[in-house]
């Protein structure tokens, strides 16, 4: 059997080891080689080895047939193909493998063809009826067989691309001028503002707290007038930790009513407050 087997195997499967079942052959030996799954004939006997794998359907199957017997797709000999299609269709009933329904269908149709081309054309008879009478399966198998190869170079580029790595382009600010920045990168800048605090008093006789309020309208006030306002800068207003917490708060809540937005100018730069637009 020839090893080097022209019906790709399906993108996506990885190749699994064969295992043969042996049936009777009702009319002798059949080859029916190439592509898994394989019928091949033992040369000692009259038994039909099968090597079940898998076809993309019926116009697999057919393609698979047509390289075998090395006939013309344009010219195909449909007596010929018929009998091996359904001597292969029989030996997979015979061990009890399910069909699929399409499968049928194409049996049906090279049926169909086979008694087409047996019988004898009427001279008289209209011209569209003059027509080969393979040509909508001649159709079908070339439109296949155009898709298919173009599936196959497809799988072949995915599987290089996949095994070259190539290096990620690095960021710069002529990249990317303004980063849009997200929950975490706002926590750190908080945390880093938060540890300087620690060593504070946690408790000052004194002084007075400002309110969720008041600090809202400080930031709206500060971001309005300036246009944009530096969060380090605003953050680093803060008298208290409980104040520094209070600032926080008021600019997740200004980003989710949407009225200001966060970016960075540059890549890991300070995070800067802005009015949405």
């Amino acid at each position: 059997m020839d090893e080097n087997s022209n019906t790709a195997a399906k993108p996506g499967l990885g190749k699994e080891e064969n295992t043969a079942k042996t049936v009777e052959s009702p009319s002798g030996p059949v080859s029916v080689t190439g592509s898994s799954p394989e019928i091949v004939s033992d040369d000692t006997t009259d038994d039909l080895k099968i090597v079940m794998g898998d076809f993309d359907g019926p116009l697999d199957l057919l393609l698979h047939l047509i390289r075998q017997e090395q006939v013309n797709i344009y010219d195909i000999p449909v007596a010929r193909i018929a009998d091996e299609y359904l001597r292969y269709l029989q030996a997979m009933q015979e061990l009890d493998i399910a069909v699929a329904g399409d499968f049928l269908v194409m049996a049906a149709t090279l049926i169909e063809l086979k008694t087409k081309m047996l019988l004898p054309r009427d001279p008289f008879a209209p011209a569209e009826e003059q027509d080969d009478p393979r040509k909508d399966l001649i159709d079908q198998l070339l439109e296949y067989q155009k898709y298919k190869a173009a599936a196959q170079m497809l799988w072949s580029r995915a599987t290089v691309e996949r095994a070259v790595f190539k290096r990620a382009e690095i960021e710069t600010d002529k990249n990317n001028p303004e980063v849009t920045v997200g929950l975490f990168d706002l926590l750190k800048v908080f945390q880093e503002i938060l540890a300087r605090h620690k060593e504070e008093v946690m408790l000052e006789i004194g002084r007075e707290e400002i309110s969720m309020s008041e600090m809202l309208e400080r930031l709206r006030n500060m971001v309005m007038s300036a246009g944009e306002l530096n969060l380090r800068v605003f953050f680093e207003r803060a008298r208290s930790r409980r104040e520094l917490v209070v600032a926080f708060l008021s600019v997740l809540e200004l980003v989710r009513t949407t009225e200001i937005k966060l970016i960075q100018k540059q890549t890991f730069g300070d995070i800067v407050a802005r009015v949405a637009s």
